[in-house]
């Protein structure tokens, strides 16, 4: 089809990877934000977000003049054709999905927008969300459809140009049509259905993804129960094409942007609609009790006294974001861990690759450094939270000489046991023995 006019709403991750592709797809795009630095540094092709091929999108959109990035939400959508909501939604009171900003920008545009405009929910939103903006525009010339996103942070690009599905909701067939038609080049599976199954669909796969994960976990304790090791169980399952390999393997814990606030917001869906899903609520409990099982562990270790005390107990965290390739730390299992062990007293340093600069927001928490082997000095044992592949290539003698104790609690499974005992010290892995080779 015919290129068309689109405005993105949002310069997340998810709101600049969609109007950046799209542009690439040959659209005209112009993406609104209400930070005007966040606008003038985008102007100016600096993508400050950790996403590989972002920045050479961006920066390609803007020379060819296919996007363009304004302050102005209402002139944005003036004279599109589509209009894309790709604003946060984050988790509210009780576990809900907050809608303030989808619903504030409904309010903005409602009256701008031209006659025949479609209107795409983009983000992550509770089933129902299309009727209610639609309710909010009040405009029966224009169309609300959903078409949820399934962006990996880290492939954000790679997955909006080469996509698993499309999913598009819509009650109107000619708008999803049109919706459809701005993905034309791509060569994906297409789902159209209504809006209440698209809104579905996205909670549905990140509760699925979130399950996958905490039976891994909890197959990992078991593993460790009967010495048997969690990666050659996980080989032996994941083989099998019904169950597959993504997400079986053991960390600690589950986190990100999306899967705890997505999980909490559908178990207060069923919560309100009458709806038991035992599944769904123990998959939440399964990854805290997890978290607390791994602090434990470190308590047991290096704690102090009979009750396991890490009062005044130096430990190094190495990766803080929710995982490699990334600077989110939205929802992290590493800060997550790193708040137990702070309410247990222990006095915790920390250095990951993606953060570089000074973090006041973590100043309470933990002292960021940007030297790995700074990080361990003093420290009774180093902690592997993110799975960051440079790890695997440390002066672990070097790490080693620095510290008070002699222990890493690899909770990614990542380094090679062989390699840490010859700097001296003992590696302890998630339901792998110490003689595993770690692949």
């Amino acid at each position: 089809m015919s290129a068309r006019h689109v405005a993105v709403i949002g310069t997340g991750y998810v709101g600049l990877t969609t109007g950046a592709c799209l542009a690439f797809l040959g659209h005209s795009v112009v993406c609104a934000d209400a930070d005007p630095h966040k606008v003038e540094r985008l102007r100016g092709a600096r993508v400050d977000i950790l996403e590989p091929g972002l920045p050479e999108r961006v920066r390609e959109g803007l020379e060819a003049g296919r996007l363009e990035f304004t302050g102005d939400t209402a002139a944005a959508v003036a004279e599109a054709e589509v209009v894309f909501l790709c604003l946060p939604t984050p988790m509210g009171a009780g576990g809900a999905a907050d809608l303030a900003a989808v619903e504030a920008v409904a309010g903005q545009v409602r009256d701008v927008l031209r006659p025949g405009c479609v209107v795409v929910n983009k983000s992550t939103v509770p089933v129902g969300t299309c009727e209610r903006v639609a309710a909010l525009l009040g405009r029966a010339d224009v169309s609300v459809v959903s078409n949820p996103e399934f962006l990996r942070e880290g492939r954000a690009v790679e997955d909006f140009l080469h996509p698993d599905r499309i999913v598009i909701g819509a009650a109107d067939q000619d708008a999803a049509r049109r919706v459809a038609g701005l993905y034309a080049a791509l060569d994906a599976p297409l789902v159209l259905t209504d809006p209440a199954s698209a809104e579905l669909t996205k909670y549905a796969a990140n509760f699925f993804l979130a399950m996958k994960l905490s039976f891994a976990n909890n197959l990992a304790v078991l593993c460790e129960r009967f010495g048997a090791d969690v990666a050659d169980v996980t080989e032996g399952i994941g083989r099998d094409p019904r169950i597959g390999p993504a997400f079986l393997r053991p960390g600690p814990g589950w986190g990100g942007s999306c899967l705890p606030k997505d999980t909490h917001a559908l178990l207060t869906v069923c919560d309100r609609s009458g709806v038991d899903f035992p599944l769904l609520r123990a998959t939440i409990e399964t990854n805290v009790a997890h978290q607390r099982r791994l602090v434990e562990r470190v308590a047991a270790v290096c704690g102090r006294g009979a009750e396991g005390s890490l009062h005044g107990v130096r430990l190094a965290l190495y990766g803080l974001t929710f995982k490699a390739g990334t600077s989110d730390l939205r929802d992290s299992p590493a800060l997550a861990v790193a708040r137990l062990l702070r309410e247990r007293g222990a006095e915790l340093t920390a250095y990951d690759p993606a953060l570089r600069e000074e973090r006041p927001d973590l100043s309470d928490l933990v002292d960021l450094v940007d030297d790995l082997v700074r990080a361990a000095e003093g420290a009774a044992a180093c902690l592997v939270l993110t799975e960051w592949p440079q790890l695997r290539d440390v002066d672990w003698a070097a790490v080693a000489a620095c510290m008070s104790g002699h222990e890493v609690h690899d909770w990614r499974n990542l380094l090679d046991p062989d390699v840490l005992a010859r700097a001296g010290l003992s590696w302890r892995g998630i339901g792998r023995p110490a003689a595993a080779r770690v692949a």
